[in-house]
């Protein structure tokens, strides 16, 4: 391995740190320390700096400042707005409506609910990985309170017709929540546009630093959700603690930078991606899953039949990739959503996700096309 290329292709699992946002950060762990809930001069500063960065946000998403909760990440943002808004709630009913597609912070949380007396449909997907409207529609009932959909998936890149999920869960006077983690700073997002009532995002997915995400509670909707953590009154009480304010202002300036940048840098990844999946796609018996769907322009989820997954993975070595799989106690299991999608166990641990992001170039794409195309021959015994 020493002195070989690596190309770093997980943009979807996490992202490098802009060095703008680094430098814009770093006066917050030493000159501009304070707590933003200290009542003097240290403290308004790192105050005004987390609500320079809700404002940042904010604007990346067309949404109010005061919509804004911070969080350690989505995955705390998914439980505290399913908890908290399903307790505030239940007095209402008792039923929530997902899909099986969910990422696992989502799905795991359902569970959990579900343990607690919920009841839980979970939509199926066709191949492509698309639910069906009317079933959603069908689904809902008299005691359903909530349903949650992801924007784009984590997975395959594919964009749910939120437009049209909004207009039949509000006609049924049923709340609406979605994880758009994915498809924040890769495709633009107009909140006030898809009237969600619940979002979560992350901020080391659009360049800013782990650690920090965020939760959008619409108030023109009137949306209220109950308290799930305890420990003092920061963030509305909603998400009680001391603020990571040095994160909190990495995530909001990644977000300004996003804001600006994310045209121009969409349009060159989508070439750089469909450069690759034509590339790809020249191999035998390949499939590049959810294809026929609006997906996000960075990603690629890519099945070679009659191939050993875990081989492939070994001998791609130099490209960081996704399995399109979930590694739990070193047991590789095959991806739940593209087991989903209808791909059986042995197509699914032969897919793999490629994700691109902006320090990804032409010349990465013409290596992990070679690395990729040369490497699935050779387990196929087909010599070129």
């Amino acid at each position: 391995m020493q002195g070989k290329r690596k190309i770093y292709l997980d943009y979807n699992a996490s992202t490098p740190v802009d060095q703008r946002v680094v430098d814009t950060m770093l006066p917050y762990f030493t000159e501009k320390f304070g707590n933003a809930s200290s009542d003097h001069i240290f403290g308004w500063d790192a105050e005004e700096a987390v609500e320079n960065s809700r404002e940042q946000i904010a604007g990346l998403i067309n949404c109010k400042i005061t919509e804004i909760t911070f969080s350690s990440g989505a995955t705390e943002a998914a439980n505290l707005a399913l908890f908290g808004f399903c307790e505030r709630n239940r007095y209402k009913g008792n039923h929530i409506i997902t899909c099986k597609t969910e990422h696992k912070a989502v799905l795991d949380t359902m569970l959990a609910l579900q343990r607690k007396g919920f009841e839980v449909t979970y939509l199926d997907v066709d191949l492509e990985g698309n639910i069906d409207l009317q079933e959603l529609a069908e689904s809902i009932t008299s005691e359903t309170i909530l349903v949650c959909l992801m924007l784009a998936n984590n997975e395959t890149g594919l964009i749910h017709p939120m437009l049209e999920i909004e207009k039949i869960v509000h006609s049924k006077n049923v709340k609406l929540m979605s994880d758009i983690t994915q498809a924040v700073g890769k495709i633009p997002i107009d909140l006030k546009r898809l009237n969600l009532d619940l979002a979560i995002f992350s901020s080391h997915k659009i360049y800013g630093p782990k650690g920090v995400g965020a939760l959008y509670i619409n108030k023109k909707n009137k949306v209220e959700i109950d308290p799930y953590v305890f420990g003092g009154g920061q963030e509305k009480a909603i998400r009680p603690g001391t603020l990571n304010v040095p994160g909190i202002v990495g995530f909001g300036k990644a977000a300004k930078i996003a804001s600006t940048e994310i045209e121009k840098e969409s349009e060159r990844i989508l070439d750089l991606k469909n450069k690759l999946e034509s590339d790809l796609k020249m191999i035998e018996d390949t499939t590049i899953n959810s294809e026929a769907c609006d997906r996000l322009p960075n990603t690629t989820n890519i099945s070679f039949k009659n191939i050993e997954g875990g081989q492939l993975v070994r001998k791609l070595n130099n490209l960081a990739i996704s399995r399109g799989s979930a590694c739990t106690s070193n047991t590789v299991q095959a991806s739940h959503v593209l087991k989903a999608m209808g791909l059986d166990d042995e197509l699914a641990l032969s897919s793999i996700r490629l994700s691109l992001g902006n320090g990804t170039t032409l010349e990465d794409i013409n290596f992990a096309v070679m690395e990729i195309t040369k490497t699935v021959n050779k387990l196929k015994g087909i010599i070129v």
